[in-house]
Protein backbone atom coordinates (compact mmCIF):
# COMPACT_ATOMS: atom_id res chain seq x y z
CA UNK A 1 0.00 0.00 0.00
CA UNK A 2 2.82 2.42 0.88
CA UNK A 3 4.49 1.65 -2.43
CA UNK A 4 1.29 2.46 -4.31
CA UNK A 5 0.93 5.76 -2.43
CA UNK A 6 4.55 6.64 -3.23
CA UNK A 7 4.01 5.96 -6.91
CA UNK A 8 0.85 8.04 -6.84
CA UNK A 9 2.68 10.96 -5.24
CA UNK A 10 5.47 10.73 -7.80
CA UNK A 11 2.91 10.74 -10.61
CA UNK A 12 1.15 13.79 -9.20
CA UNK A 13 4.47 15.62 -8.81
CA UNK A 14 5.37 14.83 -12.40
CA UNK A 15 2.03 16.12 -13.70
CA UNK A 16 2.30 19.20 -11.49
CA UNK A 17 5.83 19.85 -12.78
CA UNK A 18 4.70 19.59 -16.40
CA UNK A 19 1.81 22.00 -15.74
CA UNK A 20 4.19 24.51 -14.12
CA UNK A 21 6.57 24.33 -17.10
CA UNK A 22 3.70 24.93 -19.53
CA UNK A 23 2.46 27.89 -17.49
CA UNK A 24 5.99 29.31 -17.42
CA UNK A 25 6.26 29.08 -21.21
CA UNK A 26 2.85 30.72 -21.70
CA UNK A 27 3.73 33.58 -19.36
CA UNK A 28 7.08 34.05 -21.11
CA UNK A 29 5.33 34.43 -24.46
CA UNK A 30 2.81 36.93 -23.05
CA UNK A 31 5.01 38.90 -20.68
CA UNK A 32 5.62 42.51 -21.80
CA UNK A 33 9.32 42.52 -22.59
CA UNK A 34 9.90 46.07 -23.76
CA UNK A 35 11.29 46.93 -20.33
CA UNK A 36 14.23 44.66 -21.03
CA UNK A 37 15.71 47.02 -23.59
CA UNK A 38 18.53 47.57 -21.15
CA UNK A 39 19.92 44.35 -22.58
CA UNK A 40 21.23 46.49 -25.40
CA UNK A 41 24.68 47.46 -24.20
CA UNK A 42 26.88 49.60 -26.44
CA UNK A 43 29.99 47.96 -27.78
CA UNK A 44 33.24 49.47 -26.51
CA UNK A 45 34.55 52.30 -28.62
CA UNK A 46 37.15 51.37 -31.20
CA UNK A 47 40.18 53.58 -31.72
CA UNK A 48 40.20 53.63 -35.52
CA UNK A 49 43.41 55.60 -35.70
CA UNK A 50 45.33 52.87 -33.87
CA UNK A 51 43.81 50.15 -36.02
CA UNK A 52 44.63 52.05 -39.20
CA UNK A 53 48.27 52.33 -38.10
CA UNK A 54 48.42 48.62 -37.37
CA UNK A 55 47.04 47.88 -40.83
CA UNK A 56 49.51 50.36 -42.38
CA UNK A 57 46.69 52.44 -43.88
CA UNK A 58 46.56 56.22 -44.12
CA UNK A 59 43.38 57.42 -42.41
CA UNK A 60 42.13 60.86 -41.48
CA UNK A 61 39.12 61.57 -39.29
CA UNK A 62 36.53 64.28 -38.81
CA UNK A 63 34.10 63.46 -36.01
CA UNK A 64 30.71 65.17 -36.04
CA UNK A 65 28.14 64.54 -33.33
CA UNK A 66 24.78 66.20 -33.70
CA UNK A 67 21.57 65.46 -31.84
CA UNK A 68 19.68 66.23 -35.05
CA UNK A 69 21.07 62.99 -36.44
CA UNK A 70 19.07 60.90 -34.00
CA UNK A 71 15.94 59.21 -35.36
CA UNK A 72 13.09 57.13 -34.06
CA UNK A 73 10.74 56.60 -36.97
CA UNK A 74 7.13 55.88 -35.94
CA UNK A 75 5.36 52.78 -37.32
CA UNK A 76 3.62 53.14 -40.70
CA UNK A 77 5.49 56.35 -41.45
CA UNK A 78 5.03 57.57 -45.01
CA UNK A 79 8.41 58.72 -46.29
CA UNK A 80 8.13 62.19 -47.87
CA UNK A 81 10.55 63.44 -50.51
CA UNK A 82 13.79 64.52 -48.89
CA UNK A 83 15.02 68.08 -49.20
CA UNK A 84 17.93 68.68 -51.53
CA UNK A 85 17.47 65.48 -53.54
CA UNK A 86 19.90 64.75 -56.34
CA UNK A 87 18.88 66.55 -59.57
CA UNK A 88 17.60 64.56 -62.53
CA UNK A 89 19.58 66.65 -64.99
CA UNK A 90 23.08 68.12 -65.09
CA UNK A 91 23.44 70.96 -62.64
CA UNK A 92 25.18 74.27 -63.30
CA UNK A 93 28.57 72.78 -62.47
CA UNK A 94 28.12 69.92 -64.94
CA UNK A 95 27.92 67.21 -62.29
CA UNK A 96 26.62 63.73 -63.23
CA UNK A 97 22.82 63.44 -63.19
CA UNK A 98 22.81 60.63 -60.60
CA UNK A 99 24.69 59.85 -57.42
CA UNK A 100 24.95 56.48 -55.74
CA UNK A 101 24.96 55.79 -52.00
CA UNK A 102 27.19 52.78 -51.50
CA UNK A 103 25.64 51.34 -48.33
CA UNK A 104 27.78 48.91 -46.33
CA UNK A 105 26.07 47.19 -43.37
CA UNK A 106 28.92 46.74 -40.93
CA UNK A 107 30.12 45.38 -37.61
CA UNK A 108 33.66 44.39 -36.59
CA UNK A 109 35.08 43.98 -40.11
CA UNK A 110 37.84 46.58 -40.07
CA UNK A 111 40.35 44.55 -42.10
CA UNK A 112 37.82 44.13 -44.90
CA UNK A 113 36.75 47.78 -44.69
CA UNK A 114 40.30 49.08 -45.00
CA UNK A 115 40.64 47.13 -48.23
CA UNK A 116 37.10 47.75 -49.45
CA UNK A 117 36.91 51.56 -49.22
CA UNK A 118 39.96 52.55 -51.33
CA UNK A 119 39.33 49.73 -53.80
CA UNK A 120 35.69 50.66 -54.40
CA UNK A 121 36.39 54.38 -54.50
CA UNK A 122 38.95 53.89 -57.27
CA UNK A 123 36.79 51.34 -59.08
CA UNK A 124 33.78 53.66 -59.20
CA UNK A 125 35.87 56.73 -59.92
CA UNK A 126 37.40 54.97 -62.95
CA UNK A 127 33.85 54.25 -64.15
CA UNK A 128 32.83 57.91 -63.59
CA UNK A 129 30.16 56.90 -61.06
CA UNK A 130 29.36 59.73 -58.65
CA UNK A 131 29.13 58.10 -55.23
CA UNK A 132 29.46 58.33 -51.48
CA UNK A 133 30.39 55.37 -49.27
CA UNK A 134 28.18 55.01 -46.18
CA UNK A 135 29.31 52.50 -43.57
CA UNK A 136 26.39 51.77 -41.25
CA UNK A 137 28.10 50.51 -38.10
CA UNK A 138 25.85 48.66 -35.63
CA UNK A 139 27.09 49.56 -32.12
CA UNK A 140 24.31 48.13 -29.94
CA UNK A 141 24.57 44.69 -28.37
CA UNK A 142 21.78 43.05 -30.33
CA UNK A 143 22.44 40.43 -32.99
CA UNK A 144 23.53 41.79 -36.37
CA UNK A 145 20.66 43.01 -38.56
CA UNK A 146 21.89 43.61 -42.10
CA UNK A 147 18.48 44.53 -43.50
CA UNK A 148 17.73 47.17 -40.86
CA UNK A 149 21.15 48.72 -41.38
CA UNK A 150 20.44 49.00 -45.12
CA UNK A 151 17.12 50.69 -44.30
CA UNK A 152 19.01 53.14 -42.07
CA UNK A 153 21.57 53.77 -44.80
CA UNK A 154 18.82 54.58 -47.27
CA UNK A 155 17.18 57.10 -44.92
CA UNK A 156 20.48 58.75 -44.01
CA UNK A 157 21.69 59.08 -47.61
CA UNK A 158 18.56 59.93 -49.57
CA UNK A 159 18.99 63.70 -49.37
CA UNK A 160 22.30 63.42 -51.21
CA UNK A 161 21.87 60.36 -53.46
CA UNK A 162 19.13 59.11 -55.78
CA UNK A 163 20.00 55.42 -55.81
CA UNK A 164 21.67 52.91 -53.53
CA UNK A 165 23.99 49.96 -53.81
CA UNK A 166 23.50 47.45 -50.99
CA UNK A 167 27.05 46.15 -50.84
CA UNK A 168 28.69 43.48 -48.68
CA UNK A 169 32.04 44.64 -47.33
CA UNK A 170 33.71 41.33 -48.23
CA UNK A 171 32.75 41.31 -51.92
CA UNK A 172 34.88 43.22 -54.44
CA UNK A 173 34.18 43.50 -58.19
CA UNK A 174 37.13 42.40 -60.33
CA UNK A 175 35.54 42.74 -63.76
CA UNK A 176 35.74 46.40 -64.87
CA UNK A 177 32.70 46.05 -67.15
CA UNK A 178 30.20 45.43 -64.33
CA UNK A 179 27.40 47.98 -64.38
CA UNK A 180 27.06 50.25 -61.32
CA UNK A 181 25.05 52.91 -63.14
CA UNK A 182 21.63 54.28 -62.23
CA UNK A 183 19.07 51.39 -62.27
CA UNK A 184 16.34 53.25 -64.08
CA UNK A 185 14.58 50.13 -65.41
CA UNK A 186 14.40 48.41 -62.02
CA UNK A 187 16.62 46.61 -59.50
CA UNK A 188 19.96 45.53 -60.91
CA UNK A 189 21.66 42.59 -59.20
CA UNK A 190 25.37 43.10 -59.82
CA UNK A 191 26.39 39.96 -57.88
CA UNK A 192 24.38 37.67 -60.13
CA UNK A 193 24.24 33.99 -59.09
CA UNK A 194 25.79 33.23 -62.46
CA UNK A 195 28.96 35.04 -61.39
CA UNK A 196 28.94 35.10 -57.58
CA UNK A 197 31.82 32.95 -56.22
CA UNK A 198 29.64 31.22 -53.60
CA UNK A 199 25.87 31.57 -54.09
CA UNK A 200 24.29 30.39 -57.31
CA UNK A 201 20.60 29.74 -56.61
CA UNK A 202 18.19 31.58 -58.90
CA UNK A 203 16.41 33.60 -56.18
CA UNK A 204 19.63 35.02 -54.74
CA UNK A 205 19.68 38.85 -54.73
CA UNK A 206 22.35 39.44 -52.08
CA UNK A 207 25.95 40.60 -52.24
CA UNK A 208 25.51 43.69 -54.43
CA UNK A 209 22.08 45.03 -55.44
CA UNK A 210 21.29 48.43 -56.99
CA UNK A 211 17.90 50.09 -56.48
CA UNK A 212 16.64 53.59 -57.18
CA UNK A 213 14.80 55.44 -54.43
CA UNK A 214 11.34 55.03 -55.92
CA UNK A 215 11.67 51.26 -56.17
CA UNK A 216 13.09 50.93 -52.66
CA UNK A 217 10.20 52.92 -51.19
CA UNK A 218 7.72 50.98 -53.34
CA UNK A 219 8.64 47.69 -51.62
CA UNK A 220 9.07 49.43 -48.23
CA UNK A 221 12.75 48.54 -48.19
CA UNK A 222 13.75 45.41 -46.31
CA UNK A 223 12.18 43.53 -43.42
CA UNK A 224 13.46 44.42 -39.94
CA UNK A 225 12.75 40.95 -38.51
CA UNK A 226 15.96 39.26 -39.62
CA UNK A 227 18.33 39.31 -36.66
CA UNK A 228 21.35 37.09 -37.16
CA UNK A 229 22.77 35.93 -40.46
CA UNK A 230 20.84 35.06 -43.61
CA UNK A 231 17.44 34.96 -45.33
CA UNK A 232 16.76 38.72 -45.44
CA UNK A 233 17.73 38.78 -49.15
CA UNK A 234 15.34 35.93 -49.94
CA UNK A 235 12.54 37.93 -48.33
CA UNK A 236 13.49 40.97 -50.40
CA UNK A 237 13.31 38.81 -53.54
CA UNK A 238 9.66 38.04 -52.73
CA UNK A 239 8.94 41.74 -52.11
CA UNK A 240 10.33 42.60 -55.53
CA UNK A 241 8.20 39.93 -57.20
CA UNK A 242 5.06 41.08 -55.37
CA UNK A 243 5.74 44.65 -56.55
CA UNK A 244 6.22 43.33 -60.11
CA UNK A 245 9.72 44.74 -60.30
CA UNK A 246 11.86 42.85 -62.77
CA UNK A 247 15.33 41.99 -61.49
CA UNK A 248 18.00 42.54 -64.12
CA UNK A 249 21.46 40.97 -63.98
CA UNK A 250 24.72 41.20 -65.93
CA UNK A 251 25.03 38.89 -68.91
CA UNK A 252 27.70 38.00 -71.41
CA UNK A 253 30.69 38.71 -69.17
CA UNK A 254 34.05 37.30 -70.23
CA UNK A 255 34.72 36.31 -66.61
CA UNK A 256 33.10 33.56 -64.56
CA UNK A 257 32.39 32.62 -60.96
CA UNK A 258 36.09 32.40 -60.11
CA UNK A 259 37.26 35.77 -61.38
CA UNK A 260 34.30 38.20 -61.57
CA UNK A 261 34.42 38.96 -57.84
CA UNK A 262 36.83 38.60 -54.95
CA UNK A 263 35.10 37.14 -51.90
CA UNK A 264 37.26 38.51 -49.10
CA UNK A 265 35.57 36.67 -46.23
CA UNK A 266 37.68 35.41 -43.33
CA UNK A 267 36.79 31.73 -42.97
CA UNK A 268 37.75 31.85 -39.27
CA UNK A 269 34.79 34.12 -38.53
CA UNK A 270 31.65 32.18 -37.70
CA UNK A 271 28.24 33.28 -38.93
CA UNK A 272 25.44 33.85 -36.45
CA UNK A 273 22.88 31.58 -38.13
CA UNK A 274 21.16 30.28 -34.98
CA UNK A 275 17.36 30.33 -34.79
CA UNK A 276 15.80 31.14 -31.39
CA UNK A 277 12.26 31.17 -29.99
CA UNK A 278 9.72 31.29 -32.85
CA UNK A 279 12.16 32.92 -35.28
CA UNK A 280 12.01 30.15 -37.90
CA UNK A 281 8.23 30.19 -38.11
CA UNK A 282 7.81 33.97 -38.23
CA UNK A 283 10.61 34.57 -40.74
CA UNK A 284 9.38 31.85 -43.09
CA UNK A 285 6.44 34.02 -44.21
CA UNK A 286 6.37 37.37 -46.01
CA UNK A 287 6.72 40.29 -43.62
CA UNK A 288 3.94 42.74 -44.48
CA UNK A 289 4.45 44.90 -41.39
CA UNK A 290 8.04 46.14 -41.17
CA UNK A 291 10.40 47.89 -43.54
CA UNK A 292 12.19 51.16 -44.17
CA UNK A 293 9.11 53.07 -42.96
CA UNK A 294 9.16 51.36 -39.54
CA UNK A 295 12.85 50.91 -38.73
CA UNK A 296 13.66 52.30 -35.26
CA UNK A 297 17.17 53.53 -34.56
CA UNK A 298 19.34 56.35 -33.33
CA UNK A 299 22.65 57.64 -34.67
CA UNK A 300 25.20 58.09 -31.89
CA UNK A 301 27.51 60.09 -34.08
CA UNK A 302 28.80 60.50 -37.60
CA UNK A 303 32.47 59.98 -38.45
CA UNK A 304 33.94 61.22 -41.72
CA UNK A 305 36.97 59.14 -42.67
CA UNK A 306 39.46 59.23 -45.50
CA UNK A 307 41.06 55.81 -45.97
CA UNK A 308 43.94 55.80 -48.46
CA UNK A 309 42.29 58.69 -50.29
CA UNK A 310 38.76 57.25 -50.17
CA UNK A 311 36.16 59.43 -48.35
CA UNK A 312 33.87 57.38 -46.12
CA UNK A 313 30.93 58.40 -43.95
CA UNK A 314 30.57 56.07 -40.96
CA UNK A 315 27.38 56.23 -38.91
CA UNK A 316 27.44 54.59 -35.49
CA UNK A 317 23.89 53.27 -35.27
CA UNK A 318 21.95 51.86 -32.36
CA UNK A 319 19.02 49.74 -33.56
CA UNK A 320 15.84 49.36 -31.52
CA UNK A 321 14.27 45.94 -31.00
CA UNK A 322 10.65 45.17 -30.16
CA UNK A 323 11.20 42.31 -27.73
CA UNK A 324 7.53 41.38 -27.75
CA UNK A 325 7.62 40.64 -31.48
CA UNK A 326 11.24 39.64 -32.14
CA UNK A 327 12.81 38.20 -28.99
CA UNK A 328 15.47 36.61 -31.18
CA UNK A 329 17.22 39.97 -31.55
CA UNK A 330 18.92 39.10 -28.25
CA UNK A 331 22.17 37.20 -28.24
CA UNK A 332 22.18 33.76 -26.66
CA UNK A 333 23.91 35.00 -23.51
CA UNK A 334 21.08 37.49 -22.89
CA UNK A 335 18.27 34.92 -23.00
CA UNK A 336 18.54 34.15 -19.29
CA UNK A 337 17.36 37.74 -18.63
CA UNK A 338 14.08 36.87 -20.31
CA UNK A 339 13.63 33.76 -18.18
CA UNK A 340 14.47 35.59 -14.95
CA UNK A 341 12.05 38.40 -15.79
CA UNK A 342 9.28 35.91 -16.59
CA UNK A 343 9.98 34.03 -13.33
CA UNK A 344 9.77 37.28 -11.35
CA UNK A 345 6.52 38.08 -13.09
CA UNK A 346 5.07 34.71 -11.99
CA UNK A 347 6.29 35.15 -8.40
CA UNK A 348 4.95 38.70 -8.07
CA UNK A 349 1.59 37.93 -9.63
Amino acid sequence: MDLQRLRCRKGKCLVLGIICCLLFIIVLSLYPLQDLSACSIPSPAVDLSVLCKEAKRKCTFNNNEDSSLKHANPPDQVIPPAEGEAPSELDKEGQPPHKMALIVPYRDRLEELLQFAPYMHKYLKDKHIAHQIYVINQVDNYRFNRASLINVGFLESRSDCDYIAMHDVDLLPRNPTLNYGYPEEGPFHVASPEYHPKYNYSKFVGGILLMNKDNFIRVNGMSNRYWGWGREDDELYVRLLKARLQIRRPTGLETGRKDTFLHNHNAMRTRDNKRFFNQTRLTSRLDRETGVSTVKYSVDHRVNLVIDGAPVTMLNVRLKCDLEKTKWCLKKEDHDKLYRSAANFIINN
